[in-house]
């Protein structure tokens, strides 16, 4: 790789808005706000809206839609082409 071309590289808190949920790993992405992790470091904190913590999907609360149902009804009202 090409020296001085790249971001630097350094650990990060990513806390979620929403549930609280904060988790640190390293990243090119900085913040001016800053958090106290429970090593007794401070780092950079970055508030993201969804994470794992909150999101639909992995929290076992998502909806599934049945669209061949809807498909099938539009066709039985309006019919087909």
């Amino acid at each position: 790789m090409r020296k001085n071309i790249h971001p630097p590289y350094g650990p990060v808190v990513f806390r979620d808005k929403s549930s609280g949920f904060a988790f640190l790993t390293r990243s090119t992405a900085t913040s001016e706000k800053t958090i106290d992790w429970e090593d007794g470091r401070t780092y950079p904190v970055i508030d993201v809206e969804v994470s794992s913590a909150s999101h639909p999907f992995y929290t076992g609360t998502a909806k599934v839609l049945d669209t061949a149902g809807r498909v099938e009804r539009s066709e039985r009202r309006f019919g087909t082409r």
